[in-house]
């Protein structure tokens, strides 16, 4: 990965709807080569989707609860029956295994409010098993970015 690519990965990043034209120009390259480029990280998994994002409060979602859980066993069976059943909420945005505290897995979940999160919570508590279950809800967010760090990325 060279600083061409580098500057096609952060353009991308901060407007995916880019038009190939206006990349190209933007990164000083004709734009069949940068089409090219564009194809072939995406061929290598480096892109792995284009999206648009929406601002949460100005779609009736302002609500944000981390919740933490912990489990008995995590098998492979029970991880995949996990997995299944994560992904078919779609108020579960984001879960991450975890290490260093006393939780297995955090989860952030996205709601309209307090009371439409506590009906998928009970939902959940049917679908999975855990010993232990903790609900954070994020008072105000201070960060939030999809956009990755490529300083670290080498020429190449």
């Amino acid at each position: 990965m060279d600083s061409i690519d580098r500057a096609i990965l952060t353009l991308l990043q901060e407007a995916a709807g880019l038009p190939i034209t206006d990349i190209a120009r933007r990164v000083g390259i004709s734009t069949t080569p940068c089409w090219n480029r564009i194809k072939k990280m995406e061929e290598q998994g480096v892109i792995t989707g284009r999206t648009i994002t929406l601002d949460r409060e100005q779609i009736g979602l302002p609500i944000v609860v981390f919740l933490s859980i912990s489990v008995s066993t995590q098998s492979p069976d029970w991880t995949a029956q996990f997995a299944d059943a994560v992904n078919q909420y779609p108020e579960i945005t984001e879960v991450h295994r975890i290490t260093g505290t006393q939780s297995d897995y955090l989860m952030k979940v996205v709601a309209s409010d307090i009371s439409g999160y506590d009906a998928f919570q009970q939902k959940l508590i049917s679908d999975i098993s855990f010993t232990t279950m903790s609900s954070s809800v994020s008072l105000q967010e201070i960060k939030y970015t999809t956009k990755l760090p490529l300083s670290h990325l080498a020429d190449g």
